[in-house]
C-alpha cells in the first residue's frame, strides 16, 4: 500500500507553484494516496492475452480532401481590395500583446 507523505504533497506543489494550506495538504494527502491505492487494485487485475484498445466504438474520424474550388476563391488582389491597411500583399493590423 502507498500512502503520500505531506512532505511530498507539499514538494509537488511547489513543483507546480502552487501554494497550498495546511488544510488543503492534509486533503490532498488523503485524496492522492487512495488514487495510488486505487492504482494498485487496478494493477492486480490479470490482464494477460488482453490486446491493448485505443477506442471501442469502431467510429473512425471523417475527413474529406483538402481541394480548392478555384470558382468560388478570391485572388490576393481582390481579397485586400478594401483592406483598410495593407503591407506586402497582406493584411496590416496592430500588434496584440
Amino acid at each position: 500500500m502507498v500512502n503520500i507523505s505531506k512532505k511530498e504533497v507539499k514538494h509537488v506543489s511547489e513543483l507546480a507553484s502552487l501554494g497550498l494550506t495546511e488544510a488543503e495538504i492534509e486533503k490532498f494527502q488523503k485524496q492522492l494516496s487512495a488514487i495510488l491505492k486505487y492504482m494498485d487494485l487496478l494493477n492486480e487485475v490479470d490482464t494477460e492475452g488482453i490486446e491493448p484498445t485505443s477506442q471501442t466504438t469502431g467510429l473512425e474520424n471523417v475527413t474529406r480532401p483538402d481541394k480548392v474550388n478555384e470558382d468560388t476563391c478570391l485572388s490576393q488582389k481582390e481579397v485586400l481590395a478594401n483592406a483598410p491597411d495593407k503591407k506586402d500583399g497582406y493584411f496590416k493590423v496592430k500588434k496584440i500583446l
